[in-house]
């Protein structure tokens, strides 16, 4: 699973999930592509408007800290990005990623700037600053975590095999 794509950088630890999507927008509508538009808008109200499809969102330690609503992943999701990038993610918001289809990627992120150009391999666990020609090593993730992403997420999953299934 290849992802290519421009960094987006918030350098900053604790990135909550009602900074990825506010609490004031959370609840006025179930349409996730609607409330893509206001994806990270209390710390750049213009952030919408910079997204190409692809596009990787970076930040620091424990980003999607806060509460468990699925809204922050989907929000991301709908919006064109292809992957988080952070040094770390709370526990409840990678699970969310994962179970909707998001990759995360867990690394060294002081070696991204704003606006470099990246790819990432799932697969490999490796993530390369193509502004930089370095490559930084990504936390790897499970075989069974890229099928799911691969297939779009957990209830894709299921969709597909009626049950859990890790295809050999």
């Amino acid at each position: 699973m290849e992802l290519r794509g421009k960094a987006h950088k918030f350098a900053m630890d604790n990135i909550n999930t009602d900074y990825i999507i506010a609490g004031k927008r959370k609840f006025k509508t179930l349409d996730m592509k609607e409330l893509a538009r206001y994806l990270m808008e209390d710390l750049d109200p213009d952030f919408y408007s910079k997204i190409t499809p692809g596009d990787f969102l970076v930040g620091g330690k424990n980003f999607g800290c806060g509460s468990s609503r699925e809204q922050a992943p989907l929000v991301i999701l709908n919006a064109g990005i292809s992957a988080v990038i952070a040094g770390s993610f709370a526990r409840i918001f990678y699970r969310n990623a994962i179970n909707t289809g998001l990759p995360v990627l867990e690394c060294d992120t002081d070696l991204i700037g704003p606006g470099d150009e990246l790819a990432a391999n799932l697969e490999e666990g490796v993530l390369e600053n193509r502004t930089t020609g370095v490559r930084i090593p990504v936390k790897p993730l499970p075989r069974v975590m890229i099928q799911i992403l691969q297939e779009g997420g957990l209830a894709a999953h299921f969709r597909k095999y009626g049950t859990f299934r890790l295809d050999a």
